[in-house]
């Protein structure tokens, strides 16, 4: 049963130790979304973890709107709306001490024959505890944490696209210069 539990956990620290790929997203992963709003209308999006680079998240957000594009059978896209949302926040990364655990005990100072009313044993006891509220438990080190979240609206049209209009893309354009960038998840053997 131990076994069983450190292999899930294990696995499950694993598939969070890499960005995330260019996926369809359920409710266990992150990855792109699409919904359709009108016949030539949708909205996309894609959510990376915290390991996905902001420009990767809406790299593969202009790639699914123009792999979209041509599975519906359209030519171009417009984006009629566009915007990348960061949420940030900060963790913690490890503890001073565990909180069941004080350098009070262990401090050799304390056995000093000055006694307990001895400096050495007030700084000790102090030193040994540590927390978010100053007084000893806690965290002794944070790290931010940010995931991007990118989403578009866009109108699917067929033939080329209009020219010199930087609101228009080629699917089949952006498809053949994206795709080499475009990571997929590893597929198991």
């Amino acid at each position: 049963m131990i076994k069983l539990s450190a292999l899930s956990a294990l696995l499950l620290l694993g598939a969070c130790a890499t960005a995330t790929p260019y996926q369809a997203a359920t409710d266990s992963s992150r990855g792109y979304t699409n919904q359709q709003i009108e016949t030539n209308r949708w909205q996309v999006g894609f959510s990376g973890n915290s390991l996905t680079e902001r420009e990767t998240v809406e790299t593969y957000l202009l790639y699914r709107a123009a792999e979209l594009t041509r599975q519906q059978g359209f030519d171009h896209f417009r984006v009629v709306r566009r915007e990348t949302d960061e949420d940030s926040r900060l963790v913690a990364t490890g503890f001073s001490q565990s909180p069941f655990y004080s350098g009070f005990y262990c401090n050799y100072r304390f056995y000093s024959p000055a006694g307990l009313h001895h400096p050495a044993f007030y700084r000790s006891r102090l030193a040994g505890y540590h927390d978010p509220f100053g007084y000893g438990f806690g965290a002794s080190d944070y790290r931010e944490i940010t995931r991007y979240e990118a989403s578009a609206e866009i109108m699917m049209g067929h033939g080329d696209k209009p020219a010199d209009n930087a609101e228009y893309f080629d699917a089949a354009d952006v498809l053949a210069n994206l795709g080499p960038r475009i990571l997929r998840p590893e597929t198991e053997a």
